[in-house]
């Protein structure tokens, strides 16, 4: 890993631990001034410093750095699209420790996924649950509101109304999926609203 991605990740990890960067130098026996400027990605440490930092902060900071990193961000992002929370965590868990960027790309992608999976979930299960509500209702009521009609009764107009949500969540999801592959490939800030943090 490469500055200043390294300096943000031990910072990211220091942090994790709830070290303070004195308290930090002082495991790995350097001087605060080293690790501040580490973080701050002005130095590249030195081969015994960086082991330091590995066995304090359990990560490998030596292992080699993604190849083709943004292969694997475009494909992070563009699997934000299929609402399928399974691939965007496959590449997470897999490629987190060699890329910091894939890290923290791979965190905000599952943290959207998550999130509009819960929000389709609800959807849905509201979608199944409405029409079965007015169904029993009008099993047990002399007025009921499912009339029977040569055009649309009452159930008809509220499972077409229920699809209409599920219809803005997908093209929504498939908007923000190919906006922030678009941004990342561009080097711009990626951003996708809404996300509930989950994943840390």
């Amino acid at each position: 890993m490469k500055q200043p991605e390294l300096g943000m990740k031990v910072a990211e990890l220091r942090q994790q631990k709830g070290l303070t960067q004195e308290q930090l130098a002082e495991r790995c026996e350097i001087s605060t001034r080293t690790v501040q400027r580490i973080e701050s990605g002005d130095v590249d440490p030195r081969l015994f410093t960086l082991n330091n930092l590995a066995e304090v902060l359990d990560f490998d900071f030596t292992a080699g750095d993604l190849e083709n990193e943004n292969l694997w961000l475009t494909a992070l992002h563009l699997s934000s699209i299929f609402g399928i929370v399974l691939i965007p965590l496959l590449i997470w868990s897999f490629k987190k420790n060699q890329s910091y960027k894939v890290d923290q790309h791979g965190r905000d992608v599952l943290n959207f996924q998550i999130t509009v999976t819960i929000v389709l979930f609800v959807s849905t299960l509201c979608l199944i649950l409405a029409p079965m509500a007015l169904i029993v209702r009008d099993a047990h009521s002399t007025s009921p509101l499912i009339v029977e009609s040569p055009r649309f009764g009452m159930l008809e107009i509220l499972v077409a109304g229920a699809f209409l949500p599920l219809i803005g969540i997908g093209i929504f999801i498939f908007f923000q999926g190919v906006k922030n592959t678009i941004r990342v490939l561009s080097g711009k800030p990626y951003h996708y609203p809404l996300s509930i943090k989950f994943v840390r």
